[in-house]
């Protein structure tokens, strides 16, 4: 079963001619409503100000509430508020919390926050690239909190995740992966950076990297660095930016190529995590693309889902 969670508050934050818009989430969700997975998105809750303030710090948070309070604007070049952004924001973090506690409670075996806005740039005290607070880091202090000690963290957005590489560099039960453009924005993600532990690898990829070089970096660098570190569960950052038709970078994936890192992601899940995924939007920027790139991964995991639920009905038969 997949769990897919969004949040409604995310048509509060938007800002005019912005790339990051509400209707992102809009062409997801009714890509999926059109494709025969037969899934409903779920409201979620906020996450909880506690589970945000382990990841950022306090007075940032309180920044933004005032930021957004007094009317928004640009916090950076990028990056805006809007007086509703910080009720989109809580509940972008907490649709990633929620998946996390379905996927351990045994509710589903893959989770989906279809979300805005993205979080992988936030960092401990700031915003960038059109983040206000990392979803993603929050939903791994959250499976923390349930026990789950070691994590990977797989992020395929065009662009580096500053914020969550920076957010568990230095922590030995973390490991973040990435595949992304560079030289590109933000700047980060060289090769060079390996974290305190070794519990970093970032993979650049230069300008115009099409499919087989992309998923040549997943399965033979990142996929065995996966396998040594030995998660006992996935969160992953999905962006869908790298995408040959999106309009703000500058790789060559198609949406066939999404399909099969979905394989890869749903094989090292079983391997590694009992079978278990929680997924967050991060970039995209072409509707359609992204729309059809999300029901691919989709249509993966419904499958590996669907033969979980067939091998357990026949071991009872068995029985």
């Amino acid at each position: 079963m997949i769990a897919l969670l969004a949040n409604p508050a995310q048509i509060g934050h938007q800002a005019e001619g912005h790339p990051e818009r509400p209707e992102r989430v809009a062409a997801v969700i009714e890509a999926i409503a059109k494709s025969d997975i037969g899934l409903v998105p779920e409201p979620a809750p906020d996450a909880p100000e506690t589970l945000i303030h382990r990841v950022h710090d306090p007075s940032y948070v309180r920044m933004l509430d005032r930021a957004a309070s007094s009317g928004g604007g640009y916090l950076d070049p990028d990056t805006y508020i809007t007086p509703l952004s910080m009720v989109a924001a809580r509940s972008a973090a907490g649709a990633v919390v929620e998946g996390v506690q379905r996927v351990l409670d045994g509710k589903a075996k893959h989770a989906l926050a279809v979300v805005r806005p993205p979080g992988h740039h936030a960092e401990h005290a700031k915003a960038m690239g059109f983040c206000l607070l990392n979803n993603i880091a929050v939903g791994v202090v959250a499976a923390r909190d349930r026990g789950i000690r070691r994590i990977a963290v797989l992020d395929f957005d065009v662009h580096h995740g500053n914020g969550t590489q920076h957010s568990f560099e230095s922590d030995a039960e973390v490991f973040y992966a990435s595949t992304h453009q560079y030289p590109f924005y933000p700047g980060t993600g060289g090769a060079g950076e390996r974290g305190t532990h070794g519990n970093v690898l970032n993979v650049p990829l230069p300008a115009g990297t099409s499919d087989r070089a992309f998923l040549g970096a997943w399965e033979k660098k990142i996929g065995p660095s996966l396998d040594a570190f030995k998660p006992e569960l996935l969160l992953v950052s999905a962006g869908f930016d790298a995408h040959e038709d999106d309009p703000l970078a500058g790789l060559d994936v198609t949406t066939d190529a999404y399909r099969e890192l979905a394989r890869m992601i749903k094989g090292w899940s079983i391997a590694h995590g009992d079978g278990r995924s929680v997924w967050a939007l991060e970039g995209g920027y072409n509707l359609h693309a992204l729309g059809d790139s999300v029901v691919a991964c989709l249509e993966v995991l419904r499958d590996s889902a669907t033969e979980g639920s067939r091998r357990v009905d026949s071991e009872a038969d068995r029985g």
